[in-house]
């Protein structure tokens, strides 16, 4: 029997005892994991995912591929050049069994991307903010949570034109603030984790380094201070 299953944004047609380089997952080598975003098993397609179905598999490593080496020039008002090279991580997994049903009720751990993971571990073990005391209700109200939600969608600095960054359009800089992304600074210090992170979570699909993004957030930022 064999299934489709879709994970990091691609899909595979798997049988039992395939083995698979699929988008770094959060597991280490030896855990047993099951994609439960299934198109096809056998003959029962999917709409868009089969109900009940998965897919376990054991992860053998953590690799990466094949060096990729992106050469950037742009002749603009703002133009940049660089070379710089990268590697996709991967895990290398060896599929061990195809569940048509049952797959909900199984109990192995969910195959989930490493870029989502961290998010998952920090948001769960943010400390419980003590109760307010008496009378201090309405001031906690009024004067902590309004500004915090304002807080949170703008960092320190104040919210920068996006629109400047090179492809970016004011439907682009809205699904960047929506992200709590608003400033030059914040994408100039981002990380090839933090890329990767936006690429999957926004489906850039390599945009951020096809346009030199940080680059330009640098020169940008420079000239804002």
């Amino acid at each position: 029997m064999f299934a489709v299953l879709k994970t990091g944004g691609k899909q595979y047609r798997v049988t039992s005892g395939d083995v698979l380089r699929v988008e770094k997952l959060a597991a280490d080598a030896g855990d047993t994991v099951q994609f439960n975003d299934i198109l096809m098993v056998g003959d029962t397609i999917g709409s868009p995912l089969v109900a009940g179905a998965g897919v376990q598999a054991t992860v053998i490593d953590q690799i990466k591929a094949e060096k990729v080496i992106h050469f950037v020039k742009r002749r603009r008002k703002h133009g940049s050049k660089r070379t710089k090279g990268h590697r996709q991580q991967l895990t290398l997994v060896r599929i061990t069994d195809i569940l048509a049903d049952g797959a909900d009720k199984s109990g192995v751990k969910a195959a989930i991307g490493a870029a989502m993971a961290p998010r998952d571990a920090t948001t769960s073990s943010a400390p419980a903010k003590a109760a307010p005391k008496k009378g201090e209700a309405s001031v906690s109200a009024s004067k902590t949570d309004a500004p915090k939600q304002k807080d949170e969608a703008a960092p320190q600095g104040g919210s920068d034109d996006l629109k400047k960054l090179s492809g970016v359009g004011p439907a682009l800089e809205k699904k960047l603030h929506a992200a709590g992304v608003t400033s030059f600074a914040q994408i100039a210090g981002w990380t090839e984790a933090d890329v990767a992170e936006m690429d999957e979570k926004l489906s850039f699909k390599g945009r951020i380094e096809r346009e030199g993004w940080i680059d330009q957030a640098k020169q940008l930022a420079a000239e804002k201070e």
